[in-house]
């Protein structure tokens, strides 16, 4: 493990220890073989003012909540150093009382709760102290004859900590113990199953002694040829379907929709492939921390995938039932993260980025679950000692805070015609309204127009059933399933009168109009079967119900697509998948109308511009957006019971009423 200081950096926070502090919590943070997502925490003991300018010592300790390798001084919480240490002093304390008592001490009570951590930084009697949860100290501890290892390889300079419950039992635990030592002649402190600390006056000293002591056990791991990652036994083909049951059952469990990221590269499908992956895969997770977010263990894939996870859920009911203490509230019986057998590992989450923080503590658990059994034999800590952390009373506490969510967060759709106009905007309503979104469109712009992690472009001629069946693969390998599409694609041909048509337009309109429509529609199907309230909206027109002359290719088109609405509705009830067609009109932000079609078709009807434009009963034109909001609506909870309907979005067209 390499140094990441730079002097030059560092020699900006010269005067500055409170951004000294934050400079070195980021490159601590910005290795994820140290720590992970929110995981870790830091401090400087400094002298500072109270609000009436007197001078008092202080504990400038991460807050709760931050991640190292982001966090700026707004992230750090400012506490007496006076109280804290005569909290040390305490035979007994709750967490909850503990962590009122750090907001009673904090000069700023504007800043975020202190980490569960400060006393015991706090107690540590040097300047700078940094706590990582290094894969290779902690792949050392988790093993038979853990402390006998950790001895061997750091020798007497290590202070060892049995594993006791984080927060002030672990505080109370180390004040104990090294109340009577001298800190200088320690440059670390091992706690086992949990993590390493090291400190320091000096803010790079401690630094580097952790990046010094992680060494260490690396070379101990790799002198013992314990670094080796399980290879895959072959070549497996995507099994997207059971990707998408995988996801339904999951949601099902948890019961909200989830989102599923699966990591297929060579390293998980290796470690699924692991011959005794049923054991080692599920004795617990690698630090208690981690069951926060991934519960005690994963679910492993075998056999009927609702059958699994009804099989995990009544293990989760049992493992509370033993461990629960009165007054506790069960959380729901849904596994966080699964290892699926040849295919790699698959984790959930009700955001995409609660799903990517779990697949990256995946990443790290296949790797150090592999050195911990090649060291002799991968060990977890007990049922119970997880569950104490899992069912803590900090996090039970949050259980009585409910947040609303985006009405369709945890929903995957597909917006075909997505990079300008009504599909444009169908795609970014949708999005705004929590779905994770691929968004695909001709124009190769596509690619550069969304650029998140839930909002993908993705280049797709309609008309080549390839490229659409690669798009709606893309949603489904990506999020895990396919709840909802948009099927907003389509063309305005030149307008002829039918004795003077040529094949052209007609064969243009009927591919764009209605063939690839029903293309995408038969790549959808076998997984909208398989999405959360599935929802199928194709984007018509009020040509439809009110067709007018020389537009007969466009119209017969969009008729078709109509009809094949109706019949799909007819099919797909029984499975819940809705059906329905939206039929805006008087819509001219849309790319339909430019290159003068907007003034051919005013003086078509003897009109000005504007008269045209106002030519529906609201006298007012239609916008994408507000097209788009009556899309996203349909697409959510309030017509969970619509199929087969029609939509008009129009301004009111007095043909049609």
């Amino acid at each position: 493990m390499n140094s990441l200081w730079n002097d030059a950096e560092a020699e900006a926070f010269t005067n500055d220890p409170k951004g000294l502090r934050a400079y070195t919590s980021r490159l601590l943070g910005k290795d994820p073989d140290l720590v992970l997502h929110g995981g870790g925490n830091t401090s400087v003991k400094l002298k500072d003012k109270d609000f009436f300018g007197e001078e008092e010592d202080v504990l400038f300790c991460k807050g709760s909540g931050w991640d190292l390798a982001v966090i700026e001084e707004a992230g750090f919480a400012p506490l007496r150093m006076k109280a804290l240490l005569k909290l040390a002093e305490l035979d007994t304390l709750s967490d909850t009382d503990m962590v009122a008592q750090q907001r009673v001490a904090m000069l700023n009570p504007a800043a975020p709760n202190a980490s569960v951590e400060a006393i015991l930084h706090a107690v540590i009697p040097h300047r700078f102290v940094d706590h990582t949860h290094a894969d290779a100290i902690i792949a050392l501890t988790n093993t038979e004859c853990g402390e006998d290892k950790i001895r061997e390889v750091f020798g007497a300079r290590i202070i060892v900590v049995p594993y006791v419950m984080p927060g002030f039992v672990l505080a109370k635990k180390v004040y104990e113990m090294t109340k009577d030592i001298d800190w200088n002649d320690y440059d670390g402190m091992v706690l086992l199953n949990h993590g390493l600390f090291t400190f320091d006056d000096d803010a790079k000293t401690s630094y580097e002694n952790t990046i010094d002591l992680v060494s260490k056990a690396e070379a101990y791991l790799e002198a013992n040829n314990a670094t080796a990652l399980a290879a895959p036994k072959g070549s497996n083909d995507p099994n997207l379907i059971k990707l998408a049951e995988l996801r339904k059952a999951v949601s099902a469990a948890r019961g909200v929709p989830v989102l599923a990221k699966w990591d297929s590269r060579d390293e998980q499908v290796g470690f699924s492939d692991l011959d005794n992956i049923s054991d080692i895969g599920t004795r617990g997770p690698v630090t208690p921390d981690h069951s926060i977010l991934t519960k005690r263990i994963p679910l492993v894939v075998d056999g009927e995938v609702e059958e699994a996870v009804a099989n995990y859920g009544e293990a989760y009911q049992s493992y509370f039932d033993e461990n629960k203490d009165d007054g506790m509230t069960r959380l729901d019986k849904a596994p966080r993260w699964a290892i699926w057998p040849g295919q790699g590992t698959v984790s959930f989450g009700a955001t995409y980025t609660e799903a990517g923080k779990i697949s990256d503590i995946a990443e790290h658990t296949a790797k150090v679950v592999q050195h911990g059994e090649a060291l002799g034999g991968w060990k977890a800590l007990s049922a119970k000692d997880v569950f104490d952390v899992e069912y803590w009373e900090l996090e039970q506490a949050k259980l009585k805070t409910k947040k609303t969510a985006p009405s369709l967060q945890g929903k995957v759709a597909l917006v075909t015609g997505a990079a300008s106009g009504i599909g444009k905007a169908c795609a970014e309503k949708l999005h705004a309204a929590g779905a994770a979104v691929v968004a695909t469109d001709l124009n190769p712009e596509i690619v550069n127009m969304f650029q998140k992690e839930t909002f993908i472009g993705q280049v797709c001629d309609v008309t080549d059933r390839d490229a659409l069946k690669r798009s709606v693969e893309t949603a489904v390998s990506t999020f895990g399933g396919l709840d909802i599409v948009v099927s907003n694609a389509g063309i305005f041909p030149q307008g002829q009168y039918i004795d003077q048509m040529d094949d052209k337009p007609w064969d243009i309109s009927l591919a764009l109009n209605l063939t690839q429509h029903k293309n995408l529609m038969q790549y959808s199907i076998p997984f909208q079967k398989l999405g959360i309230d599935p929802s199928f909206i194709f984007i018509g027109t009020k040509n439809i119900p009110a067709p007018g002359p020389g537009a007969s290719a466009y119209s017969v088109g969009k008729a078709g697509l109509n009809q094949l609405m109706r019949v799909a509705a007819l099919e797909l009830g029984e499975y819940n998948v809705r059906v329905n067609i939206v039929h805006p009109d008087c819509v001219f932000d849309t790319a339909i109308w430019a290159g003068g079609v907007l003034e051919s078709r005013a003086e078509k009807y003897g009109l000005t511009v504007d008269e045209y434009m106002s030519r529906n009963v609201m006298k007012t034109p239609v916008k994408s957006v507000e097209v788009a909001d009556a899309v996203t609506t349909l697409a959510g909870d309030t017509f969970l019971k619509t199929t087969g309907a029609q939509f008009t979005v129009d301004g009111g067209n007095e043909r049609i009423i």
